[in-house]
């Protein structure tokens, strides 16, 4: 089978770049595609991020400390962006003028300004695909929930509710990083890092909250600083938003919980739905069972646990009977970015990553939540803004 190559840059050679890595060297355990990604260049600021790629991926062939440079390099055909938040506006609205596709990292600016200019960008630029990072609804199970959605299956929906929990900051002696500042971070805190993870779905659903109630937490008021003192921590621990959703016939109410300190969990990512007619549960934290309840009036109500075959979006060498994890759900999402770079609209299948319009109102819903918690108020949101 011929293949489209597309080739990328990694603007950001830390965590995920390294993971998007793997993924690329991965690419043999999807079957039945025709296109995959080529890591051509990287640029980091801090060379010594920048040499494991020369190490250990032998595609890179040019290394890059000004990503000004790597956007004006002809072999690049995409970029892969993860950057500290305040550096998002002004890198990606860079790499869309250079007219290169973007998978960045949410949440697409460190506030809703910023990702305005990101917008404004993209609006100039209709020819540029751009996609934000979100890789936990790959998973076989939220596949599944998807599906069901779409088949409406649910009835009238009853509420939901929608997380992501992890528990690495329970530690107090954990030093300081950028998530724990406001000007690399933002004010969002714990739901600009996370809380792109728990809108995807909702958002790709339709499920708009018209008004945000914010309960946000800060646990550990202060970290060291790696030089023998401590400083403030600036942002957010967790976050619980209490919403009201409208769809066109149906209003509910819709918990999303953001936790950086969520005791026991490590990047636990969940999903329930409870309706009339079927209810749903997913979570990471059994990767290979989903949850649903389907009801008829008068009928049992009984929850069925069942296990869910590896199988996501697209097909893979591994059978059906083994266990989906993280590096999976990576290698599913960069393969639907690659899918729609190489096929526009007619993608082997449906289901899209996160687009820039969610990401966006991701932010207005964060916005909203911050302005709950300063004032103690239900904020409304209205979207035809």
């Amino acid at each position: 089978m011929a293949r489209t190559i597309i080739r990328f840059g990694v603007i950001g050679c830390g965590l995920m770049g390294k993971e998007f890595a793997s993924a690329a060297a991965r690419w043999c355990h999807l079957t039945g595609v025709d296109f995959e990604p080529r890591i051509t260049a990287v640029c980091d600021a801090n060379e010594a991020a920048s040499q494991w790629f020369r190490d250990h991926v032998s595609s890179v062939e040019a290394v890059y400390t000004d990503y000004k440079s790597l956007l004006a390099d002809s072999a690049v055909d995409a970029i892969y962006c993860a950057v500290p938040h305040q550096l998002h506006a002004q890198i990606y609205v860079d790499i869309i003028e250079a007219g290169k596709h973007l998978l960045g990292e949410k949440p697409f600016g460190i506030d809703q300004a910023a990702n305005r200019l990101i917008q404004d960008a993209i609006d100039r630029h209709p020819e540029v695909i751009v996609r934000c990072s979100s890789e936990f609804p790959f998973f076989p199970g939220a596949q599944q929930i998807y599906r069901w959605v779409q088949e409406r299956k649910f009835g009238r929906i009853i509420e939901v509710e929608a997380g992501f929990w992890h528990s690495s900051d329970l530690d107090p002696t954990k030093p300081i990083n950028w998530k724990r500042r406001i000007a690399t971070n933002g004010e969002y805190g714990c739901m600009g890092d996370l809380g792109m993870h728990v809108l995807h779905l909702p958002m790709r659903f339709g499920w708009r909250p018209r008004s945000v109630r914010a309960l946000l937490s800060q646990i550990v008021p202060e970290r060291p600083d790696g030089q023998g003192g401590t400083v403030p921590c600036e942002t957010w621990d967790n976050a619980i938003l209490a919403c009201e959703a409208h769809t066109e016939d149906q209003q509910f109410p819709m918990l999303l919980s953001m936790k950086r300190i969520a005791p026991g969990h490590a990047n636990t990512w969940f999903i329930r739905i409870a309706g009339t007619a079927f209810s749903a549960e997913f979570t990471t934290k059994q990767p290979k069972q989903i949850a649903s309840l389907p009801y008829s009036p008068g009928g049992v109500q009984a929850w069925h646990v069942a296990d869910a075959p590896y199988k996501s979006a697209y097909g893979t060498v591994t059978g059906g009977i083994f266990e989906f994890g993280f590096p999976d759900s990576i290698l599913q999402m960069w393969a639907a970015f690659c899918d729609e770079l190489a096929h526009g609209d007619r993608m082997q299948q449906p289901f899209r990553c996160a687009t820039p319009q969610e990401a966006g109102s991701s932010h207005q819903i964060f916005t909203a939540a911050l302005e709950s918690n300063r004032t103690g108020r239900t904020i409304s949101i209205d979207w035809r803004s």
